[in-house]
């Protein structure tokens, strides 16, 4: 998908909420567990009572691939359902030497067909450049993250900056606005104002907002820029809205919720 291509799908749903497949089996409603193929079919009726109220998902690989090769084919599966118009992101936070992050970039890219791949900054240039060689597609790289532990690196001080800003700085040069975003946690929204300044025109990826505490109205405050730039991500607060058979309109009730308060949000830019 292209930078072009998501501004529109933004402007058109009037939403920049990214909904969070981090499906669990043992969360999901209890009638749905003796399903034969209980976790897809969970997935389908979250999209399509999601779909027109969102513009991307992001599954987070981990839930996926604890299922053996069941899970990868479930997690395919998924990517395939999921409308062509929306914008999907795989949370793998993968990042290793050049040629095995090049293997990492075609598994997602071309085998799964994924739109993003999350990627860990930690080793450097190469091993971040192979996911910014294919045609539209995007490496969402971690930036400042929401846990608690990214003060014993990501909060360092290198110099007179700090590390988080030391990665903002170096990896946007690696790629353009139109290839490579940026993670940056919902609960550091404070600090928002700050990284705009060094990355004013990149999209963020902003996880959460909703069971971790996020505010929506802080995000957009600092986050937003021109072009919206932001891409919210809510996974349980959504998913997980309700444990009976009601779940998938709870969770579009949830969902148009986050979708009413950014079409406000958005009417002011």
């Amino acid at each position: 998908m292209t930078r072009q291509q998501l501004i529109h799908q933004i402007q058109l749903k009037k939403s920049f909420l990214c909904v969070g497949l981090d499906t669990d089996f043992n969360k999901i409603p209890k009638h749905l567990q003796s399903h034969a193929d209980a976790i897809f079919e969970f997935n389908k009726q979250i999209i399509d009572a999601t779909k027109d109220l969102c513009v991307a998902y992001k599954i987070n690989t981990a839930f996926y691939e604890v299922l053996g090769s069941n899970g990868w084919d479930i997690m395919e599966r998924t990517v395939n359902y999921i409308p062509k118009e929306h914008f999907t992101i795989a949370d793998a936070k993968r990042g290793d030497i050049g040629n095995t992050s090049t293997q990492y970039a075609k598994a997602f890219f071309e085998t799964m067909e994924f739109d993003s791949v999350t990627v860990a900054p930690y080793m450097g240039e190469d091993s971040v450049k192979p996911f910014l060689e294919f045609d539209n597609k995007w490496a969402i790289v971690l930036g400042l993250t929401s846990n608690s532990g990214s003060k014993d690196f990501e909060q360092q001080k290198v110099g007179d900056e700090f590390l988080y800003e030391t990665v903002l700085k170096t990896v946007s040069s690696w790629g353009n606005t139109g290839n490579l975003m940026f993670v940056v946690g919902a609960t550091k929204a404070n600090i928002l104002a700050d990284i705009r300044k060094i990355i004013p025109d990149h999209f963020l990826l902003v996880p959460g907002v909703g069971f971790q505490g996020g505010s929506l109205e802080e995000v957009s405050k600092y986050g937003l820029n021109n072009d919206c730039g932001l891409l919210v991500n809510a996974s349980r607060a959504i998913i997980y809205a309700s444990e009976k058979e009601d779940f998938a309109a709870e969770a579009r009730a949830v969902a148009l919720q986050y979708q009413t308060e950014m079409a406000g949000y958005l009417a002011k830019l």
